[in-house]
């Protein structure tokens, strides 16, 4: 296993952070969270323009066709940046189950995010377990009706179509439907970014609503990889800003970075986020290569990002002192984003629970 990235993989990261590092610096930053606006646009349309979204969308929809590894590479310089655009939806929720079991149709709903002109999301979430499905597909002629509700959907409203699981009878199927054709009411969100509760009630879909077999497990595994990536460039970014800091502030005379206690909390910050890029490195290199256990890796991954590494940003804000807890202050981004990842990925001892019962137990 060789978790060094090849020249493809460091050129789109070289590229993905010199963009992000114009186009969402800290005072970009501020402006745009004063317009209230659900996503910056400008940043948005200049990934798409930039080809960092097409690198991982398909050649038929005008993409590159990279892979998991290369999402992760994006996403995890968007974590990095807090950059206010929606990626983790469309390019880890949607795109991947789209791509890999869509038919050319479908594929081709693709097309506009490419250039940044499109959103699409998926609904990843249930009330319960991260990854429980509740919401029924009932059989309608040649098509379906499905029921349900689904949590913290980003971008519900603003998406061209939402990407449903739902139960069929003989699995989980995964529906592309339409924002207008549900129920859609604001949830609380950490961030900027806007969160949905969605409700489906006798809402029909046609047959070229379905993506073919295959598409849960895409869809689920994908939305992992993609928190946990975001994850991991978070506690970069927010391990940067506070090393910076307690290199230059000082008390009594000398830089903070001169304490030992301050030595050692950016120790076990450092340690968290190695363990963590660790986890999402192999489980992103498993899951590209179809290894039969990506989903307990990513568990790992999850389980880090979701604790570890949410401790990591609290020891941030706490070497900050009050400066931490101002919002005029970047470092809230990084903490608001570990919490939600951590949120959306069912926190640190549920992921305890799915390692457990991933890991084969002795007779």
């Amino acid at each position: 296993m060789d978790f060094d990235l090849d020249e493809t993989q460091r050129d789109l990261q070289g590229l993905a952070a010199d963009l992000l590092g114009r186009e969402a610096a800290v005072q970009r930053l501020e402006s745009f969270e004063k317009t209230g606006a659900p996503y910056d646009a400008a940043i948005w349309k200049a990934l798409g323009q930039a080809g960092l979204l097409g690198a991982v969308l398909p050649e038929r929809a005008g993409g590159a066709g990279l892979g998991p590894v290369e999402r992760t590479v994006i996403l995890r310089e968007i974590g990095a940046h807090v950059a206010p655009v929606p990626a983790y939806a469309a390019l880890a929720l949607a795109a991947p189950a789209i791509a890999a079991h869509g038919t050319d149709a479908q594929i081709d709903l693709l097309a506009p995010l490419t250039e940044g002109e499109a959103i699409l999301t998926g609904a990843y979430r249930e009330v319960g377990p991260a990854g429980a499905v509740a919401a029924t597909a009932t059989p309608d002629g040649d098509g379906h009706v499905l029921d349900g509700v689904k949590t913290f959907v980003p971008y519900a409203r603003e998406a061209s179509r939402i990407l449903v699981p739902a139960r069929t009878g003989d699995g989980v199927g995964v529906f592309l439907v339409e924002p207008a054709a549900v129920t859609i009411t604001d949830q609380p969100s950490a961030t900027t970014e806007p969160l949905s509760r969605i409700e489906l009630r006798g809402v029909r879909v046609g047959a070229d609503a379905l993506l073919g077999d295959g598409a849960w497990d895409t869809l689920r595994r994908s939305a992992v990889a993609g928190a946990v990536a975001l994850s991991s460039g978070v506690i970069e970014g927010a391990l940067k800003l506070t090393t910076e800091y307690v290199k230059t502030r000082e008390q009594f005379d000398r830089a903070l970075a001169q304490f030992q206690a301050v030595t050692m909390n950016i120790g076990d910050v450092y340690i968290a986020k190695r363990a963590l890029d660790v986890a999402v490195w192999a489980g992103t290199w498993r899951l590209a290569e179809g290894a039969p256990d990506a989903d307990e890796v990513l568990a790992i991954a999850s389980y880090n990002a979701a604790g570890p590494v949410v401790e990591a940003l609290y020891t941030c804000q706490h070497l900050h002192g009050g400066i931490g807890l101002d919002v005029t202050y970047p470092l809230h981004r990084y903490f608001a984003w570990g919490k939600q990842a951590g949120h959306l990925l069912g926190g640190a001892e549920q992921q305890l629970d799915i390692l457990g019962s991933l890991v084969p137990q002795e007779a």
